[in-house]
């Protein structure tokens, strides 16, 4: 590692520890349903099409707001992100934005378009809908294949084209990672991050929902071994159809995809994916790697921040049973409370040590022995097992 990098990497390292310290809610994620209208093969939650479990009512998930985080934050700082299953699988989805947006909170949500129809986007607009992310996972064969569903594609698509006609895809610099990009830079006339700006969109996980005003938007594709060879015809129709804000995500060994092994991509796929994402950031285009996986010879050039795990840190979810969590895909284990037996700011701020203190990871493979451990902690806490292994090593894959 030369020394920029590793120069750069300890100044963030003392950064993600005062921010450990801090820990100010920046993002909570509420499941409101696990009713879903696909059935995707990679999907890593409890989705179902059946109504087993039942949605959490919008007055609990409300009452949390009222009375355990509005009177610790400031409600235009705290983005809000609706997910799911689909939640567009709530009828009640657009009363819901209306009351979180006349509480000053911003609020978003992760779809898979399919049930997004012109009239409903401009009544979640009308209830503030500030950000959207929507999944697009290949062409049409192949997205209907990963999604399980005939007409995905073309809800993807519709969807696509109604945040293109009524949203912007701009983007917030994070004065971190300018500072970071000119610290990368010392001793060079060459940027190490060829993007022109180092920016995030808002609904990602290292962005504050203060600014910018109107809907933010990107699109999320999964790629998988099926796609990999196919980037370059997914970002040319995505284009076309007016994405310019394009996140790709890896698929992890867990939910269904842990039995469907050709969804996940060998460790030369994986490179190659990183090394095309680099090689457009360097055309100009806005593509980037999702945030999960400290990775020392791409941190820097595939992604607009450096590797960071925010869950537990900045990042906070209400489950669905009522379950106090970081992100939604950790694992139960790694829950610390339940908003209808205690108090959710409680949790927030006493109960997540294990998030933000994470030498209890060295006790085990792979960390144990691994001088990155200091910049890396461990990896997402979504790849932690019940027993505390560690499901995957994206450092080790692309480097074995």
């Amino acid at each position: 590692m030369n020394i920029r990098k590793r120069i750069i990497f300890e100044l963030e390292r003392l950064r993600r520890k005062n921010l450990q310290q801090l820990h100010p809610l920046q993002q909570l994620f509420w499941e409101s349903t696990l009713r879903c209208n696909v059935h995707c093969l990679h999907c890593g939650s409890d989705c179902s099409s059946s109504e087993v479990t039942p949605d959490m009512p919008a007055e609990d998930f409300l009452r949390v707001i009222d009375q355990s985080v509005t009177p610790h934050v400031d409600p235009h700082k705290v983005l809000i992100i609706i997910s799911g299953g689909e939640p567009l699988m709530r009828k009640d989805l657009a009363e819901v934005g209306a009351a979180l947006k006349q509480r000053g909170y911003p609020w978003g949500m992760v779809t898979n378009g399919l049930a997004l129809t012109e009239k409903r986007f401009k009544e979640l607009m009308a209830a503030g809908l500030r950000s959207i992310a929507i999944s697009f996972d290949g062409l049409e064969l192949d997205h209907n294949w990963l999604r399980q569903h005939p007409l995905a594609f073309e809800g993807a698509t519709r969807a696509i084209k109604l945040a293109a006609q009524y949203g912007v895809q701009e983007f917030r610099s994070l004065q971190v990672q300018e500072n970071t990009s000119e610290l990368l830079n010392l001793g060079t006339s060459e940027p190490l991050n060829s993007s022109s700006a180092a920016t995030e969109p808002l609904n990602s996980g290292e962005a504050s929902p203060e600014q910018p005003k109107g809907l933010i938007w990107d699109v999320v594709t999964c790629v998988n071994q099926r796609t990999i060879n196919q980037l370059d015809e997914m970002q040319q129709y995505l284009w076309s159809i007016g994405v310019r804000n394009w996140r790709l995500i890896t698929i992890d060994p867990m939910g269904r995809a842990a039995e469907n092994p050709e969804l996940l991509l060998t460790p030369e796929q994986h490179r190659q994916l990183l090394d095309y994402i680099r090689e457009k950031r360097k055309e100009g285009l806005h593509i980037s790697y999702s945030c999960e996986g400290f990775m020392p010879d791409y941190e820097g050039e595939v992604r607009d921040h450096l590797f960071h795990c925010a869950a537990g840190v900045s990042v906070a979810s209400i489950l669905i049973d009522g379950s106090i969590s970081a992100c939604t895909s950790v694992r139960g284990k790694y829950y610390q409370g339940n908003i209808y037996k205690d108090d959710f700011w409680d949790v927030w701020d006493n109960r997540f040590e294990s998030y933000r203190n994470r030498e209890w990871m060295r006790k085990q493979e792979p960390c144990n022995n691994c001088k990155l451990f200091r910049y890396c902690e461990g990896g997402g806490m979504h790849l932690r097992r019940e027993d505390g292994s560690l499901m995957l090593c994206h450092y080790r894959k692309l480097n074995n």
